[in-house]
């Protein structure tokens, strides 16, 4: 007897939104097992729940202890598998929940971030070798001292496909209000085309460039374990797009998506110091006070042994980012702070990109035909990002999405 496949599901909020749409995850998961797979559905918290139990420690503290906080927020996905396990075993099928330290994830300590550093996978088989669906709180883990961690936001995915990866699962399918993976947002531009297929390598660079259907550590999770990663939508019967390791037709294609990001702001440290550990002090200063920053440009040294140093941070990160600059621009001795709002980023991806030249070119061409100015350029293997003033954003959007072929359903990966 052949041995039964093994598949791992993972339900954003809007899935298990109310009562009826945990309903619909339940026969989704049903349909799975009587199709002869054995299923372990991993949920986040309902719609909503995550941002509710934060406002509620805020509320009850200017600076809540992110420990208490992890317990709070934890509780979301406590509720969302319970009410799950029972929709399933209503519609007469066995079902088993389990919360982060009854799988027994193991996380280091950083809390409201921590990562994951094993996974005991034994009371999970125990559960699906009794023909149960095993349902998993994700976002949660615990550390080696006992406490509850929480993985950070999105951080179910990562669950997911971390447990994929611990059971050797056949793949792992992820299930969101989109029906998959498009060349750019829809809502910016309406031709925007669903691909069938795209490299884990491109979706790295779609995520870390704003695209919010899949988490970043996610996919790294899966790049790493060659875990096939399945995109699809919890409303309709859409295939969905799978996200796997590249093949050559993929390089047929020199650019498989167009992402924007907005609300970046640009800050220049003036008249820095030219001399080693400067760089290491204000971005080593940053990161430990939580601020990611994104493109960073150092113009060259002056003849006084001077220069400058811009980089970007989001919006949200832009009152500490201030502060904090300013009083290391004191410490090395730089000049003045200089502080731009306004700015987009907009980049093509494509591991295309690799094998052919002349793509930088044509990215700047129709930027320029469009008559937006480029502020920053930032590139790696298979991505081109530039820096323009926001008001352009949508317009280059559009327009390299129909420079580089995209309108055109044939080119979408498939």
């Amino acid at each position: 007897m052949s041995r039964a496949m093994l598949i791992v599901q993972k339900y954003g909020g809007t899935s298990v939104a109310d009562a009826d749409r945990i309903r619909n995850v339940a026969r989704r998961a049903l349909a799975a097992r009587k199709d002869g797979h054995d299923v372990v559905v991993v949920v986040s918290a309902m719609a909503g729940e995550t941002n509710r139990l934060l406002k509620l420690t805020s509320d009850i503290s200017s600076r809540p202890s992110q420990r208490e906080q992890d317990v709070v927020v934890s509780t979301g996905e406590q509720v969302t598998v319970g009410l799950l396990a029972l929709a399933i075993q209503e519609l007469k099928g066995k079902a088993r929940s389990f919360l982060g330290h009854q799988v027994r994830i193991l996380t280091d300590s950083a809390f409201a971030n921590a990562r994951i550093r094993s996974i005991d996978d034994s009371n999970l088989r125990d559960s699906l070798r009794k023909k149960e669906i095993a349902v998993v709180a994700g976002f949660q883990g615990i550390d080696e001292h006992g406490n509850i961690t929480t993985l950070g936001r999105g951080g179910s995915d990562t669950t997911a496909v971390a447990l994929a990866a611990a059971l050797k699962a056949e793949s792992c399918e992820i299930y969101t209000d989109v029906d998959g993976v498009y060349t750019t947002d829809p809502r910016v531009c309406d031709r925007a085309r669903k691909l069938g297929r795209v490299s884990y390598e491109e979706m790295l660079e779609l995520a870390s460039l704003g695209s919010k259907v899949l988490q970043i550590r996610s996919v790294e999770f899966a790049m790493k374990y060659k875990v096939p990663l399945w995109v699809k939508s919890s409303f309709t019967d859409d295939p969905g797009t799978l996200v796997c390791e590249e093949d050559e037709s993929m390089e047929d294609v020199l650019v498989s998506g167009i992402a924007l990001t907005r609300d970046e702001s640009r800050f220049v440290i003036r008249g820095v110091p030219d001399k080693p550990g400067v760089a290491a002090k204000v971005f080593g200063t940053l990161a430990e006070q939580g601020v990611v920053v994104d493109v960073i440009v150092q113009t060259p040294a002056k003849d006084d042994g001077r220069t400058d140093m811009a980089f970007t941070v989001g919006r949200l990160d832009v009152e500490k980012t201030n502060d904090l600059v300013r009083k290391i621009g004191k410490q090395i001795g730089a000049g003045k702070v200089d502080h731009e709002e306004g700015i987009a980023k907009v980049s093509i991806v494509g591991v295309g990109m690799r094998n052919h030249a002349g793509v930088a070119a044509k990215m700047f061409q129709v930027l320029a035909d469009e008559g937006v100015n480029i502020r920053v350029i930032s590139t790696s293997e298979i991505k081109i990002s530039c820096l323009i003033d926001e008001k352009y954003a949508e317009l280059a959007v559009r327009a390299l999405h129909t420079a580089f072929g995209l309108d055109k359903t044939d080119t979408a990966k498939s």
